[in-house]
């Protein structure tokens, strides 16, 4: 059994109103030193095989399909054994 620990943020380019909305909020309670909010998405996945580079493509391939827009959003992974 494997756990995939996969993160999800917004591309660089695509402008991140949730982000800027924490920002400004950060600003009001007067932590101007944080910069450059952006907000994302955690996901912990368990996985039913043996095999890490079978887990590593079946996150990978959920993402690509399900998890993540590829359009919009960059995600990474990491695979461990449980």
């Amino acid at each position: 059994m494997y756990l995939a620990k996969i993160t999800i943020t917004l591309r660089k380019s695509i402008l991140d109103p949730q982000g800027k909305a924490v920002h400004h909020a950060l600003e009001s309670l007067g932590m101007a030193s944080m910069k450059d909010v952006r907000i994302g998405k955690y996901m912990e996945v368990r996985i039913d095989t043996n095999d890490k580079q079978e887990a590593e493509r079946l996150t990978d391939e959920s993402c690509k399909k399900l998890l993540a827009n590829v359009v919009m959003e960059d995600y990474a992974f990491s695979v461990e054994a449980v």
